[in-house]
């Protein structure tokens, strides 16, 4: 049987801040390998780190020591722009404040990153993804005009239209109530299972991580395998 190689892989990890003339270590030490496809919640207590960490994977932000690697691309080798290429060409995000612009309408939304890959069909592509969230009707209003379940369903067919292999989700049903939480988890599942992307999450929602193939625990930061689904 031929062994996958990582698609997502963080090694001997360490992130440090100053904090009022201190040192403070957010990250020491922590591994991390995510093949294709898998589906990977990050669990924790708040100000674990969970947020940095998912920086550091989708290289939104640098370590202070270690490597991480997408599909093989050390990340310590290229400059902002360099990740930021790499984001664009793989990665999707869903936040849990939307990040959503506040000028644009849902459809422009959408097709904002297909628009700066330089899709030719952004605009169908985007209007199929608003479809699969249930917002074919709403493709002209504005993010204000929205709840928020609904943003966050745009914001998922943002992340979605893309095709990306890997969705990084940070507390994707943190600002939502219970039942419109539910509703988007089944979505963002659903979405991922037809589209085979790697999914990587962090959450407090344990009915949310426990959906998840591996659910792992970042404490004292280091991340501990604690069993899955």
């Amino acid at each position: 049987m031929k062994v996958q190689s990582p698609v997502i892989q963080a090694q001997n990890l360490y992130y440090e801040i100053n904090h009022h003339h201190n040192q403070l270590r957010i990250l020491q030490g922590l591994n991390l390998s995510i093949i294709s496809g898998e589906q990977v919640a990050i669990v924790g207590c708040s100000g674990s780190g969970k947020s940095t960490l998912l920086s550091l994977l989708a290289g939104l932000d640098v370590p202070t020591r270690g490597n991480v690697q997408i599909n093989g691309q050390l990340f310590s080798s290229l400059d902002e722009d360099g990740r930021a290429a790499v984001r664009a060409m793989t990665m999707g995000f869903v936040f849990q404040s939307f990040q959503l612009l506040p000028a644009l309408t849902a459809l422009e939304n959408v097709m904002l990153p297909l628009q700066l890959k330089g899709s030719a069909n952004a605009q169908a592509l985007s209007m199929a993804a608003l479809d699969k969230v249930g917002l074919s009707e709403r493709t002209s209003h504005y993010p204000k005009e929205l709840s928020g379940g609904e943003q966050q369903r745009v914001a998922i067919a943002r992340a979605f239209a893309t095709a990306p292999a890997i969705l990084f989700a940070d507390e994707p049903t943190g600002n939502l109530d219970q039942e419109t939480g539910q509703r988007v988890i089944e979505l963002l599942f659903g979405l991922n299972k037809d589209a085979g992307t790697t999914l990587v999450l962090v959450t407090h929602d344990m009915q949310l991580a426990n959906r998840c193939e591996r659910k792992l625990l970042l404490s004292q930061g280091v991340l501990t395998e604690v069993g899955a689904a």
